[in-house]
């Protein structure tokens, strides 16, 4: 029960509570909680708790909350955000805290989002068999899809933070050397393969002394929240330079989130097992075993993901078929005793799946331009065109039959410059 009115089906209900970064006309950014099509400006409910509502003796949400950026909040731990949910959930359940909180819930349409957090460091990975056995056949035909490491640990790349961009920021073709096979020599200008790849990825707190490294088993304690993440591709700039160090121009150019972090606490009720591994992994790779009940600490998210391509739906892929978790992600990302910082952030790698409708690259669902898609209006495409906007959505099932929205992450090309 709450006081809202709310419809019990609203996919960012009390079940729900994501974080953002908003701010009014004439206001500076701060922290906010998403509450149906409301913000809760949750500084100022906290500034009323420390003395009203029983978190005099907690940690310091007020300070944490009202700058811009999530990362104070973040560095305060898994036992704070635990704390910060149970407060905000009584706040917007008990009815003797309606009449000092609802002067602070801002109509969405009033607000505009930020960045929510001061990305640290950014590492994408690629975890989906699906994907990678699609991209290994297309670049390398005549040997193995998956190379001989695949299957033994999370392949990942280091990204560039400062590109990362909050959803609604338009995206610039980038430009950069390119040479097709055909070529004797390489050309200089802007990409003409720029892709999508359809994410989610995972937002850290707390953090770790360099030389120390994240437990599988304590994963959860750094797992804050997830978000949408675009990892924009320029495939022809990528294949040219990706030997033999991997993706370098070709990734760092822009990479878009969602404003919304859903909480790893929210998402709860997704976990899901692994679709397996085989061979093992090594020990610290090695989740506990999953029951009907407990999906074991290397567990999937059941998240259901849409890509739309200038207004048709052009794919939904399942993050439940993705072969390596986001604890396995993070362990292997520390294991080497690489510290974590708050705002540390990881991409999962292009969610794809084994159909031609839950492929989530471009490169994929053209199969490397060979098989264009024909959109709504009966245009086609095979990569990315100037004006194009593309939409990544997003949900998972809640408790007791809810919803679990995610939002949107938005991007539009604008023209090589």
């Amino acid at each position: 029960m709450t006081w809202l009115d709310l419809p019990a089906d609203h996919p960012f209900g009390l079940h729900n509570l994501p974080y953002g970064v908003f701010s009014t006309a004439g206001t500076e950014p701060r922290v906010g909680v998403r509450v149906g099509d409301h913000v809760l400006d949750v500084s100022e409910v906290a500034r009323i708790g420390r003395d009203a509502v029983g978190v005099g003796d907690g940690p310091d949400l007020t300070a944490a909350w009202e700058r811009p950026s999530l990362n104070p909040f973040l560095a305060l731990g898994r036992d704070a955000w635990t704390t910060a949910r149970e407060w905000l959930t009584a706040v917007l359940t008990d009815a003797v805290h309606e009449e000092r909180t609802r002067p602070h819930l801002v109509p969405l349409a009033d607000v505009t989002m930020h960045l929510p957090l001061e990305v640290a460091d950014y590492v994408d990975f690629y975890a989906s068999e699906h994907h990678a056995s699609n991209v290994g056949r297309i670049f390398r035909p005549d040997s193995e899809p998956l190379t001989p490491n695949w299957k033994h640990l999370p392949i990942g790349y280091h990204g560039r933070s400062g590109t990362v961009v909050v959803s609604g920021s338009d995206v610039v073709r980038p430009t950069g050397q390119r040479k097709a096979p055909t070529d004797a020599a390489p050309t200089f200008g802007p990409s003409a393969r720029l892709d999508i790849e359809a994410e989610l990825g995972f937002v850290v707190g707390g953090s770790t002394a360099r030389g120390d490294r994240v437990a599988l088993e304590d994963a959860d304690d750094h797992l804050f929240g997830v978000v949408l993440l675009n990892d924009w591709s320029a495939r022809d700039l990528q294949a040219w330079e990706y030997v033999p160090l991997g993706p370098f121009l070709g990734k760092s150019f822009a990479t878009s989130i969602s404003p919304w972090v859903v909480t790893t606490d929210a998402l709860r009720a997704a976990r899901v097992p692994l679709p397996g591994q085989d061979p093992e992994p090594l020990p610290y790779l090695r989740g506990s075993d999953a029951t009907a009940d407990d999906p074991g600490t290397a567990w999937g998210l059941d998240v259901h993901v849409e890509v739309e391509w200038n207004g048709t739906v052009v794919s939904r892929p399942e993050y439940r078929d993705m072969y390596w978790s986001p604890a396995q992600m993070l362990a292997h990302l520390s294991v080497n005793g690489a510290s974590v910082r708050p705002g540390d952030l990881f991409g999962s790698g292009t969610i794809s799946g084994p159909g031609k409708d839950t492929r989530g690259s471009f490169l994929e669902l053209s199969w490397s331009g060979r098989e264009p898609v024909t959109l709504e209006d009966g245009s086609q495409r095979s990569f990315l065109e100037d004006g194009d906007t593309v939409v990544l959505r997003a949900n998972a099932p809640g408790p007791d039959g809810s919803v679990i929205g995610f939002g949107e992450c938005v991007g539009s090309i604008l023209p090589a410059r």
